[in-house]
């Protein structure tokens, strides 16, 4: 670390800054953690810190997940307190989105991250496009399902964010607003499964990750990088409310196709990241 020069490292925590507030500002206006912006910042400073390329994406995604436990918790307080949030939605959903957390951090620190990389394009490609052209012509229904929908629901968004190191607005979201319920309301509401996803995945990561400690960099427990949260965590939860506020601002439809236009951005970066 000492041989890396004062410039190169000048603009690496510039990105730190700007990634870190780029993370807050999405939590806030969409409900999302901002893995998606979180961990390809981490994978280049990793890389240029040396970190193994056989943990690194798994050093990234646990990183991500602990910054955005502070992110996640400032966005859903700044939601809650403009009222009107379905709280009981949440409380139906702490079990099952813990547990496919457990599940998907124990699959995502050994799998392929190429994996992980092309289910997301897919996943962002046909989220985006609901919220850009479907409008509200792609309902299911007027209510929310019953108990072991919810739970299977609730399973997907863990097992699907802790594979990704994302807090899971984007799915959550996709599914309220397919049973009827506001948009403003789902983003509040995304912002909390993102407190239970990051918090869950982040244990799991740390204990993933044991085996391999000798491979992590300094400051590291398992597959979180303490330096990493050190660094981004302050900026991105500080920011987190202004997203809220620009949210509230918005008409639905506005919202709407902002969220689709995000979705399509990350898809495409994740694709492109895949070719050769």
């Amino acid at each position: 670390m000492l041989g890396i020069p004062a410039g190169e490292l000048a603009w690496l925590a510039l990105a730190i800054v700007i990634g870190g507030a780029l993370t807050g500002l999405l939590a806030g206006i969409f409900g999302v953690g901002g893995g998606a912006i979180i961990v390809p910042v981490l994978y280049e400073i990793f890389r240029i810190l040396g970190v193994s390329e056989d943990i690194r994406v798994q050093l990234c995604v646990g990183t991500s997940l602990a910054i955005i436990i502070p992110t996640s918790i400032r966005s859903y307080l700044a939601h809650r307190a403009r009222g009107t949030l379905p709280k009981g939605i949440l409380t139906a959903w702490i079990v099952p989105v813990g547990a496919g957390v457990l599940i998907g951090g124990a699959i995502a620190a050994f799998a392929p991250g190429a994996l992980f990389k092309g289910f997301f394009a897919v996943m962002a490609f046909l989220l985006g496009a609901k919220f850009l052209f479907a409008q509200d012509r792609w309902r299911i229904a007027d209510t929310l399902p019953g108990r072991a929908m919810m739970w299977a629901y609730g399973l997907f968004i863990g097992f699907y964010s802790a594979m990704m190191g994302v807090g899971g607005g984007a799915v959550s979201t996709l599914v309220l607003s397919l049973y009827g319920q506001p948009i403003h309301a789902a983003v509040g509401i995304s912002a909390g499964v993102g407190v239970i996803i990051s918090l869950v995945g982040t244990v799991s990561f740390m204990i993933a990750g044991l085996p391999h400690q000798a491979l992590m960099p300094p400051l590291s427990l398992g597959y979180v990088s303490f330096l990493g949260v050190a660094l981004m965590a302050p900026v991105s939860a500080l920011v987190a409310p202004y997203g809220a506020r620009i949210a509230h601002a918005m008409s639905r439809r506005h919202l709407e196709l902002a969220f689709g236009i995000f979705l399509w951005i990350v898809s495409t970066r994740f694709i492109v990241s895949l070719l050769p």
